[in-house]
């Protein structure tokens, strides 16, 4: 679906992602349904606003079917995702670009 005058696709699907901090760096963003789909900020709402562009920016030149976003429940039963969310914050994610307008 096509943004409102933005000649872009607007995606209705939200994505669980990953947020990992570590000390002296930045906040790195992943996608557990989207391998390779990846970001890194400097603050929490820039990881989510770059997030957010780096699953738009990605899905433009998908080739095939876009992934299936999994419910967090069916995640949860998925040991390389608990694996990977150990220490991490969870939050979800919708492919946008106007989030990455909003955090500049």
């Amino acid at each position: 679906m096509r943004g409102p005058g933005s000649g872009m696709i607007e995606h209705k699907t939200h994505y669980v992602a990953l947020i990992h901090k570590e000390p002296g760096s930045g906040y790195g963003i992943s996608f557990p349904d989207v391998p390779g789909v990846i970001a890194v900020a400097d603050s929490l709402d820039e990881a989510i606003a770059e997030g957010a562009a780096a699953l738009q920016f990605a899905f433009e030149d998908w080739q095939g079917e876009l992934p299936r976003s999994r419910t967090l429940d069916e995640l949860q039963q998925d040991e390389a995702f608990r694996d990977d969310a150990e220490g991490a914050a969870v939050a979800i994610i919708r492919p946008s670009y106007s989030y990455y307008a909003a955090a500049e």
